[in-house]
């Protein structure tokens, strides 16, 4: 099992000091602005939560911007794909292509709700796979490739990996820092609004929540204070996050923040 929480850190470490290698910064340039100008195309489908600039990432990489192809894994859209995922479509258009590959299929992109830096690169690296993680140890070219965090090593076909092929696609991460400079409304969220964000979502959607600690108008029992109710909310709460399984100790926290101001 990869270490998301390791992977998210050390993905966030590389943002920080990565830089586009000179030979390749014009290619970069030019296909960065090929996907800015693509931009309307994108939000149409960002209606599934996902960032339209990750979405043109993605495509990119997957397809080299062809709108004849899916962008769950580059095969034509118009017919059922034969690689990994194998047997999805056909479908009526590009897009509907496209909210498939996000809604549908693995990763589930449309269900991450931490868009942070570490965030969205790691749910970038979960797209194409975590074998670069998980088996070899190195920094994934489908993120690093064209930047100095990346050097060799490539999985040339599903599930066969050449230590010495080289990946001259580039890498989404160096794609999104320079269409960043093209657009600046491109922008990640912050660690704390993701937490939040995080937490809603949990408590919204937990029929455990809903049954267990209930959405009922803060009362004192009889001969109590509302100071002793909205304790006791606020425990419920607390033991409601400590049977959470899973989470991390800051969005366990952000949860009872939520379930408090209910």
């Amino acid at each position: 099992m990869v270490d998301l929480a390791g992977l998210k850190a050390a993905n966030l470490a590389r943002w920080n000091v990565m830089k586009v290698d000179p030979h390749v910064e014009p290619l970069f340039a030019h296909v960065a602005g090929r996907l800015v100008a693509s931009k309307a195309r994108y939000q149409s489908v960002a209606v599934t939560g996902v960032p339209w600039a990750v979405i043109a990432v993605i495509h990119e990489r997957e397809s080299s911007q062809s709108w004849k192809a899916s962008l769950a894994q580059g095969d034509p859209w118009n017919r059922r794909s034969v690689h990994v995922p194998r047997g999805r479509g056909p479908f009526t258009s590009w897009e509907a292509a496209a909210s498939d590959a996000l809604i549908n299929c693995a990763p589930y992109a449309a269900k991450n709700t931490d868009w942070t830096v570490g965030g969205t690169l790691v749910m970038l690296e979960e797209y194409n796979g975590l074998g670069y993680e998980q088996w070899h140890h190195i920094a994934s070219p489908y993120l690093w490739a064209g930047t100095d965090q990346y050097t060799k090593g490539k999985y040339v076909a599903d599930g066969h990996f050449d230590s010495e092929a080289v990946d001259h696609q580039l890498g989404v991460a160096g794609l999104l820092k320079v269409m960043i400079k093209l657009d600046q409304s491109i922008t990640f969220a912050d660690e704390a609004s993701a937490e939040k964000i995080s937490a809603v979502l949990l408590v919204r959607h937990s029929r455990r929540f809903s049954v267990w600690y209930g959405r009922s108008t803060i009362r004192p029992q009889k001969g109590g204070s509302y100071e002793e109710a909205h304790y006791l909310r606020h425990r419920r709460a607390t033991l409601f996050h400590q049977r959470l399984r899973g989470r991390s100790p800051r969005q366990g926290a952000a949860a009872v923040a939520v379930c408090a101001s209910l």
